[in-house]
């Protein structure tokens, strides 16, 4: 296809640059108007200097060493106004003298000409010091110890200085406009195909996959708005693929945990009658072994339990039942019905209104605490607070804490933080139900560590549950 002339993404991209040069360009001619006025000053400076050098070489055959007041004087009326002239304690001047003490040390350390700018009286002034050389029969020149401080207004060149700088703002304001309206026109030929892309992208982010953006022209933007719409394809197309597995998956998880419930009951009650039969048994390999059996059909069952109570939340129809309970209290009655009220330090005043479903709290606390105890060290406490229009559990211990590689891990799925634990009675889903059951309240669940070291959970859950 036939590219026409600036219809390409570069074509734009170099005359923008180009427009941004003779921006440049004129902003170097502003640097160069400034570097001329430099140049002049040092220009007019030269020639102040020159002039009095000439001056003072025109009349300086002419004196008499050491030189008396009236020598002093011809010379002084030699140079001209504003002029100080001086040997030793004798002293001649015209007006004012504005020789500063730097200037003088210049001249005297160096016997030559030295300058110095000021500004005395709203003035711009140069003040040029020179020594009064004397040459003998054979060309040497040593210095005479008559001094010549005279101070040049630089008036005149300001006002050109400052001609040259209005001069420039001038030209910068005419063209400042010009280069405004033509950088807004090239900015939006090149960023209106931008935006519409960027705010393509924005929708894809925001969960809307059938998002696109009509490529326009045959630019690099355009082949760019293609690729970003075969990818929103195939990104689309690996959601839906996700969504039937992850259906899938739910449903197979619910299916098997559905299948099982029924048998695991039958388990159940075998492992009643196991347990009855193996407390009267000698201490035999039969008896270990029937304990063993007891123990993992307790833990098969509650695996059993999780799944279908995880494939709920999958299939988001858990609904709580809310009710209005003792906060402190309903943590109380947790820990009493497992036997750890005498292991658990527990704190927090009575009277804590929180609307939320008892089982479900007791799911969490229960959860939290017998991790404490499993895994943490004593003392474990569960302090239970108001915090603004919330209200928080801590538990808490002083084992070791949680690493810092497992922190990320804490509530995911079927996690351990090691091998050791991989046949403890958990499934591994605990603290991932824990975490959905306060979602489901409109709260939070966090992990970490103590100031003190041991691991801290942290549960929130709002007064008035969603």
């Amino acid at each position: 296809m036939t590219r026409f002339p600036l219809r390409g993404l570069r074509a734009r991209m170099i005359v923008a640059f180009a427009l941004a040069t003779m921006i440049g360009a004129g902003a170097a001619s502003w640097a160069g108007a400034e570097s001329a006025s430099d140049a002049l000053v040092e220009s007019h400076q030269r020639q102040l200097t020159r002039t009095l050098a000439e001056q003072i070489a025109a009349i300086a055959p002419t004196l008499t060493y050491p030189p008396d007041q009236a020598v002093l004087d011809r010379l002084r009326a030699a140079v001209g106004p504003d002029t100080t002239v001086s040997f030793e304690d004798l002293r001649s001047s015209d007006g004012a003298d504005r020789a500063t003490a730097e200037l003088r040390g210049a001249v005297r350390e160096r016997d030559r000409i030295a300058t110095q700018r000021i500004t005395a009286d709203g003035r711009p002034l140069l003040l040029i010091g020179a020594p009064v050389m004397t040459t003998a029969p054979d060309g040497s020149r040593t210095p005479s110890g008559i001094e010549v401080y005279a101070a040049r207004d630089l008036g005149e060149v300001e006002a050109r200085i400052d001609d040259l700088a209005a001069t420039a703002i001038g030209t910068a304001a005419l063209a400042l406009p010009v280069a405004g309206v033509i950088a807004l026109l090239a900015a939006g030929g090149v960023l209106r195909p931008v935006r519409e892309l960027r705010d393509t992208a924005q929708r894809l982010a925001d969960g809307d996959l059938d998002a696109r953006t009509p490529p326009q022209g045959a630019d690099e933007l355009a082949q760019l708005t293609a690729t970003v719409n075969e990818m929103a394809g195939s990104l689309q197309a690996s959601m839906a693929a996700m969504r039937r597995m992850q259906s899938d998956a739910r449903r197979f998880a619910a299916d098997v945990s559905h299948e099982l419930r029924t048998p695991l009951t039958t388990l159940t009650a075998v492992a009643e009658v196991l347990a009855d039969a193996a407390d009267r048994m000698e201490e035999t390999d039969a008896r270990e072994s029937a304990r063993l059996a007891v123990t993992e059909i307790h833990r098969m069952v509650r695996l059993a339990e999780d799944l279908m109570e995880v494939s709920r939340f999958d299939a988001g129809t858990v609904r709580p039942r809310l009710e209005e309970i003792d906060a402190a209290e309903a943590v109380r009655d947790t820990l009493r019905a497992r036997g750890w009220l005498d292991r658990v330090e527990l704190t927090g005043p009575d009277g804590i209104a929180l609307r939320a479903e008892r089982r479900r709290l007791d799911v969490i606390v229960a959860n939290l605490v017998g991790n404490a105890l499993r895994h943490g060290a004593p003392p474990v406490r569960v302090r239970v607070r108001e915090a603004g229009p919330e209200v928080r559990i801590e538990v808490a211990d002083a084992g070791p804490g949680l690493p810092d590689h497992v922190l990320p891990h804490v509530f995911d799925r079927f996690y351990k933080a090691d091998d050791a634990r991989a046949r403890t009675p958990g499934s591994g889903l605990g603290l991932a139900i824990a975490l959905e059951n306060a979602r489901l309240h409109g709260g939070g669940l966090t992990a970490g560590n103590g100031d003190d070291g041991g691991a801290r959970f942290v549960l929130r859950l709002p007064k008035e549950a969603p």
